[in-house]
C-alpha cells in the first residue's frame, strides 16, 4: 500500500466532512474550483452515462439568485421536479429526521415552537447560509430514479473532493423545491433539479458549526451474509 493510500486518510477525509451552515465571504479560487469539479467527474455512473450537468453559482449571479429564491419562497412558489411528500419518511428516519432537526434548530438557539425564527432561519438557508458559492445538481429530462442514483453518487464524490481542498460545503434539498426559480435566473432549460451544494469556507466561531450528527451503529444499517 502506497503513502498515499492509508486507510486513515479515508478515515479523517470521510468522518470530517459535515454539513456547515454559516460560511465566510471569501471566494475559492478560480483554479480550485475547477480541480475540485474535475476530481469530482472522476465518479461512477450506470455504463459511464455520467447523467448529471452542474451549474456553479458566484458572486453577483449567486446574489441574484438568493433574492430570487427568497422572493419565490415569500410567494409560496414551489416547484419541485422529484415530488416530495409529507410521509415520506415513517419510523425510525422520521425519527432521526425529527431529531436532526432539534439538534440543528438547538445549536443556533431556535426554539420548537418558536415558529417565526425558524421561518427566518429558513430563508437563511435560501441565502446558502452566506455561503460565496453554489452548486445547482441537474440532471436529464427523462430521468428517473436510476439517474437520480447517479447524480447521488456524483453528489457525495463531490463533497468529499472539496473535503480534501479544504473546502466546506451543506447540500441542501431545500433548494430542488425551486427549480423553476433557478432555470429561470440561469438560464437552464430541460433538465431536472435534484439538489443543491452551498461552498466555501466555514465560519468557524457560528455557532451552527459546532453541531456534529450522529450516525446509526452499523449493525442497524448493515447486514453481513
Amino acid at each position: 500500500m502506497t503513502d498515499d493510500l492509508r486507510p486513515e486518510y479515508a478515515e479523517r477525509l470521510i468522518r470530517g466532512r459535515r454539513a456547515t451552515r454559516a460560511f465566510r465571504s471569501d471566494p475559492v479560487p478560480q483554479s480550485t474550483l475547477e480541480a475540485v469539479f474535475s476530481l469530482a467527474a472522476a465518479a461512477p455512473s450506470n455504463s459511464n452515462t455520467q447523467p448529471w450537468h452542474i451549474e456553479v453559482v458566484s458572486g453577483a449571479a449567486r446574489d441574484r439568485l438568493a433574492d430570487a429564491l427568497v422572493a419565490a419562497h415569500l410567494r409560496g412558489d414551489t416547484t419541485p421536479d422529484f415530488p416530495y411528500r409529507p410521509d415520506l419518511y415513517q419510523g425510525v428516519h422520521q425519527r432521526r429526521r425529527r431529531h436532526a432537526g432539534q439538534q440543528m434548530y438547538g445549536a443556533v438557539g431556535i426554539a420548537r415552537d418558536d415558529h417565526e425564527a425558524r421561518a427566518a432561519y429558513d430563508v437563511e438557508s435560501l441565502r446558502f447560509y452566506g455561503a460565496p458559492h453554489v452548486a445547482l445538481l441537474f440532471t436529464a429530462p427523462t430521468a428517473e430514479e436510476r439517474m437520480a442514483a447517479d447524480v447521488g453518487i456524483y453528489a457525495q464524490t463531490l463533497l468529499l473532493a472539496m473535503a480534501a481542498y479544504g473546502i466546506d460545503s451543506c447540500p441542501q434539498g431545500l433548494l430542488s423545491f425551486f427549480a423553476d426559480t433557478i432555470r429561470s435566473e440561469l438560464g437552464v432549460r430541460d433538465r431536472k433539479l435534484l439538489l443543491g451544494i452551498s461552498f466555501g469556507y466555514a465560519d468557524e466561531g457560528a455557532p451552527a458549526n459546532r453541531l456534529r450528527m450522529p450516525r446509526a451503529a452499523l449493525a442497524e444499517t448493515t447486514r453481513f451474509h
